[in-house]
C-alpha cells in the first residue's frame, strides 16, 4: 500500500540542478507519512495481535497529538507573521498547513475505519465489546447510577458560562462535553462545559464495577465521557439537558526559554512547564453532529479558526485506547519477550574484567539492558572506584540508574550528572531528579546555554593497582530500562584510552568552562559533526572512483539537513552505493535519474521502535563503522550536543554489518521510498524475511547456548 498520495505534490520534472525542489520531501508530510506507516501496522490485519494492532492505533493518535502541539503550532507561528520562505520542497508554510490538513483528514478516517469497522467487530467477536448505557436493563442503569455517584461524581467539576461566569479554561489535550440546558424554572437556556478528568479511565470495564453483573463471561466496556453524559441529571438537578457535545483541544506545548535571560535554568523551565498549559489551541476536535451555535461559541471564545476545526466521527482522543492492553488476554498479544542477558553469556560477576578483556557489544532490546543498569550499580559499591560521570536526557520516572548514582555519592564517591532539563516532555521527571541527585551531594549541571545535551555518555573511573583505568557506556539510546524493553539500541563498552580521554574532555567542557574542540576519537556535534559527515561520504566518492567499491549505509530516525542530502546526491552521482534505513522524516527521494539513483531509502516499523543510529563506509574493503545518538538533522548538527563514537573491533563491525544487512532485507516489515517521495510495503516475492522476528530468533540461540554452557552440556 502506498501512502502520501496527495496529487499536488507530484513529481516535477528535474530542470535546475541539486537545489530543485522537486528532489526534496517537505519535512512535516514526511513526518505524515512515517506515522501512516504507524497506522498501517493497526490496519493489516494479520500484522499483530488484535490488542496490539488497537495499541498501535494509541500510537498512531499520540504522535499525531505532539505534532500538532510542536510542529502545527510552529507553522501557525510562522503564518501568523506572514512567513512567505519556501522550504527545500518549495512550500511556504501556509501552503504546508494546508496539505496538513488535508493529509490528517485522511488519516483520521482512515484510523476510525480501522478500529470502529475491523479492530472492534473482531473484540466483539473475541468476547470483548463495547456498549452504551442504553444496552443495559434498567437494574443494570440503577447499578451504574449508584457507581457514578460514588465514584465518578465528586471528581467532576462543572463549569457555567454566562455573563456571571468566564468562558472556563481548558488544558491541553483535554476531552470536555459542552452542554446546553434549559432552566426549568426560568426556561433561560444555558451553557456548561464538563471536564472528562484525565485521572479518571477512560474505558470502564463493566465487569468490574462492584454488584454489576451480566450472564455471560464477556468483557463490556463503556466510554467514560458517555457515562458522564448519561448521568448529567446528577450534575445540573432543575435543568433540562438539551444537547451535549464532546470537544478536545490541543494547545501550543513548545516552551521556549531565553536562556541568556534565565538566572535559574531549573526555575525557568517550571515556569515554562506551568505556561504550556496555556499556550494557544492549535486545534479542535469536534463530532459532526455538534450544531453550528456551539461551534461558533467554542470558536469564538478559544480564539481558532475554521482551519483548525478537525470534525472526526466516532470516539475524541483515541490515543487512550492504550488502555485495552490491560485486559488480560495473552492469547490477543504479543507472545512475551525475554531477551539474553549478557551478565549470564559473559559468564563474569565483575564487569569491569569483562569489558577490560575486550570491547561488548549489546543489540537491545534483543540484549538486556540489565548490564547497563549492573554496570552503575557495581561502580557505586565498588570501593575502587572514584567517580563516575554521566549524561541522562530521558530516564523515566523510576530510574534504577539514577538511584545507582544516589547511592554512589553516598559512598564517597565524585558523581557528576549533566540532566537535560530541556528534553522535551520529560522535563517534569528531569527536574525530580536533578533536585534529588543535588539533595544528595551529585554535581549536577543542566547543560550547555543554547544546547540541548542528547549524547548518551558513562564514564567511570577506577583505581587498578597502581594507576587509574577508564570505564565507557556510549550508547545509542536512553538511560531508561522501560523504553529499552521496546527501542531498538546499542550498547558500547570499552576501555578505549583515546576514546575516554575524549569523553573526559567532553565533560569538562560539559560541567565546566573548557573551550576544548579538538577531538582525537569521538565526533562532537556541534563541533565536528557536520565537517565528519561530509568528509566520509568525499571518501566514499575518491573509493568509488578508484576501484568502484563506495558504499554507505546510514541508519537514523531522520534525514532533513539538506548539506548533507546534497552532498549524497553527488555521491550517487558518483556511482557510490548508498542504503539508507530512516524510520522516519526523510526529505530526499530517492531514484531520481541523475541525482539519487543509487539510493536506496526504506523505513522499518515493527513490534519495536527502530531508534539506534549506525553509519557505516566501505572505505575501500576497509569498512568503518560509527554508531551514536545524532540523527541528519539542523538541530543534531548545529543546536546539540550529539556525540558519535567508532567501533573499533573488527568482530563488532561485523557484527553490526550483519545486523544492517537483515535490515535491508527485510520484506515484511520493511516500506520503500519510491522517486515520488511516497513510500510501499516491500513484497518482493522472495521467502518473508522479518529483521525483528530474525534478532528476536537469535538472541533466543544465544539464551539456549549460554544455558547449555552454565549447565555444562
Amino acid at each position: 500500500m502506498r501512502n502520501g498520495t496527495d496529487k499536488a505534490l507530484a513529481p516535477a520534472p528535474i530542470e535546475h540542478g541539486p537545489n530543485d525542489p522537486a528532489l526534496f520531501v517537505n519535512r512535516e508530510l514526511s513526518w505524515l507519512d512515517f506515522n501512516q506507516r504507524v497506522l498501517e501496522e493497526a490496519i493489516e490485519r494479520h500484522a499483530h495481535p488484535l490488542l496490539e494492532r488497537a495499541k498501535f492505533v494509541s500510537i498512531f493518535s499520540s504522535n499525531l497529538d505532539e505534532f500538532f502541539m510542536i510542529r502545527v503550532a510552529g507553522l501557525d507561528d510562522q503564518c501568523a507573521v506572514g512567513v512567505m520562505d519556501r522550504a527545500i520542497d518549495g512550500l511556504t508554510p501556509q501552503e504546508t498547513l494546508e496539505r496538513i490538513r488535508q493529509r490528517v483528514l485522511e488519516h483520521l478516517q482512515m484510523r476510525n475505519d480501522c478500529f470502529f469497522q475491523d479492530i472492534c467487530p473482531e473484540l466483539e467477536r473475541k468476547g470483548i465489546g463495547f456498549v452504551s448505557c442504553s444496552m443495559l436493563s434498567e437494574s443494570q442503569q440503577a447499578l451504574l447510577r449508584d457507581y457514578f455517584r460514588e465514584e465518578i461524581f465528586p471528581v467532576l467539576t462543572p463549569l457555567a458560562f454566562d455573563t456571571g461566569h468566564p468562558f472556563p479554561f481548558m488544558s491541553n489535550l483535554s476531552l470536555n462535553l459542552a452542554i446546553e440546558l434549559e432552566d426549568e424554572e426560568t426556561h433561560s437556556i444555558k451553557f456548561a462545559r464538563v471536564k472528562v478528568p484525565g485521572i479518571l479511565p477512560r474505558i470502564l470495564r463493566l465487569d468490574q464495577v462492584k454488584g454489576l453483573e451480566f450472564d455471560d463471561d464477556k468483557i463490556r466496556l463503556l466510554w467514560m465521557e458517555e457515562l458522564i453524559e448519561h448521568n448529567l441529571c446528577q450534575l445540573f438537578p432543575k435543568m433540562r439537558i438539551l444537547q451535549c457535545h464532546p470537544f478536545r483541544i490541543i494547545r501550543d506545548a513548545d516552551i521556549e526559554i531565553e536562556e541568556d535571560e534565565a538566572g535559574d535554568l531549573l526555575e525557568s523551565i517550571e515556569q515554562g512547564l506551568r505556561s504550556r498549559r496555556y499556550g494557544k489551541v492549535v486545534r479542535l476536535d469536534i463530532t459532526p453532529d455538534m450544531p453550528l451555535s456551539i461551534r461558533q461559541l467554542l470558536i469564538k471564545n478559544l480564539g481558532v479558526y475554521e482551519r483548525n476545526v478537525y470534525e472526526i466521527g466516532g470516539v475524541l482522543g483515541m490515543s487512550s485506547v492504550i488502555e485495552l492492553l490491560r485486559i488480560d488476554r495473552p492469547d490477543l498479544k504479543d507472545k512475551p519477550f525475554v531477551p539474553a542477558n549478557a551478565l549470564e553469556q559473559w559468564r563474569s560477576d565483575n564487569l569491569f574484567d569483562a569489558i577490560r578483556s575486550g570491547d561488548l557489544l549489546l543489540h537491545h532490546p534483543y540484549d538486556s539492558f540489565n548490564p547497563v543498569v549492573e554496570l552503575i550499580w557495581q561502580a557505586a559499591r565498588d570501593p575502587e572506584v572514584l567517580s563516575i560521570k554521566q549524561t541522562l536526557y530521558r530516564v523515566g520516572s523510576n530510574s534504577p540508574i539514577v538511584k545507582a548514582l544516589m547511592y554512589a555519592v553516598e559512598q564517597g564517591k565524585q558523581v557528576a550528572v549533566l540532566v537535560e532539563l530541556k528534553a522535551r516532555f520529560d522535563e517534569e521527571n528531569n527536574i525530580v531528579w536533578a533536585r534529588a541527585l543535588e539533595d544528595v551531594g551529585a554535581h549536577v549541571v543542566y547543560g550547555l546555554p543554547g544546547l540541548k545535551t542528547h549524547a548518551k555518555l558513562t564514564l567511570i573511573v577506577r583505581r587498578e593497582q597502581d594507576r587509574l583505568c577508564h570505564y565507557l557506556h556510549l550508547g545509542t539510546g536512553n538511560y531508561n530500562p522501560v523504553t529499552a524493553r521496546i527501542y531498538t539500541d546499542y550498547s558500547y563498552f570499552t576501555t578505549d584510552r583515546s576514546l575516554s580521554d575524549d569523553v573526559s574532555e567532553l565533560f569538562n567542557s560539559l560541567t565546566g568552562y573548557s573551550k576544548n574542540r579538538r577531538y582525537h576519537s569521538l565526533i562532537v556535534s556541534p563541533i565536528n559533526t557536520r565537517k565528519w559527515i561530509m568528509e566520509m561520504i568525499k571518501r566514499e566518492i575518491e573509493w568509488q572512483r578508484r576501484e568502484g567499491t563506495g558504499h554507505i549505509i546510514l541508519k537514523m530516525n531522520a534525514l532533513v539537513d539538506e548539506e548533507i542530502i546534497r552532498a549524497l546526491f553527488q555521491a550517487s552521482i558518483e556511482g557510490v552505493k548508498i542504503d539508507l534505513i530512516i524510520r522516519g522524516i526523510c526529505c530526499l527521494k530517492p531514484g531520481v535519474k541523475g541525482f539519487s539513483e543509487h539510493i536506496r531509502v526504506i523505513s522499518i516499523i515493527g513490534r519495536f521502535l527502530e531508534h539506534s543510529r549506525a553509519y557505516y563506509f566501505n572505505n575501500g574493503g576497509h569498512p568503518e563503522l560509527f554508531l551514536g545518538s545524532a540523527d541528519f538533522m539542523h538541530r543534531n548538527l548545529d543546536k546539540r550536543v550529539e556525540t558519535i563514537f567508532p567501533v573499533i573491533d573488527q568482530r563488532l563491525v561485523a557484527s553490526v554489518r550483519s545486523d544492517l544487512e537483515q535490515m535491508l532485507r527485510d520484506n515484511r516489515k520493511s516500506w520503500q521510498m519510491l522517486q515520488d517521495g511516497t513510500y510501499r510495503k516491500i513484497r518482493d516475492g522472495r521467502p518473508a524475511f522479518d529483521s525483528q522476528k530474525q534478532f528476536m530468533r537469535q538472541s533466543s540461540k544465544r539464551k539456549r547456548q549460554t544455558k547449555t554452557k552454565v549447565n555444562g552440556i
